[in-house]
């Protein structure tokens, strides 16, 4: 059972965190192309400079505690590692950003007011977003 240590690590920060995409609707997983924009310079930079890491000898795995599934130097976890951290920490900010309801700039037209999302749902009728009542 110790070879799937570091997948256990893995679901373990997935579900401290994909609740969050379910409770404060975050929709980091419905806007799936932005995600992948988001993570996919993330995943590239750090597979190669961990590819390099390895070879070089720099660092090593124990292979004791992995699937033991390389994909060239790495180990299947090590390059999981750099998909669920990275979506881990974006639902993240997301949930913060729905619970105190920031303003980022990719919200509908009209959905804040003063840089605050006044909606949860991203809408609000022309006369809210005007201040009128």
């Amino acid at each position: 059972m110790s070879h799937l240590a570091y997948l256990g690590v893995l679901a373990f920060v997935l579900l401290g965190s994909a609740w969050l995409e379910v409770v404060l609707r975050t929709r980091v997983l419905a806007r799936w192309r932005r995600l992948l924009l988001a993570l996919a310079p993330v995943v590239v930079v750090f597979v190669l400079w961990d590819a390099y890491a390895v070879s070089a000898g720099h660092w090593t795995f124990d292979p004791a505690r992995t699937t033991g599934i390389r994909l060239g130097t790495l180990p299947l976890e090590e390059v999981l590692f750099f998909v669920v951290v990275p979506v881990a920490a974006v639902l993240t900010l997301e949930a913060v950003r729905a619970v105190k309801r920031w303003e980022v700039g990719d919200e509908v037209p009209g959905a804040c007011v003063d840089g605050v999302r006044v909606d949860d749902a991203d809408t609000v009728d022309d006369d809210a977003a005007r201040g009128a009542s």
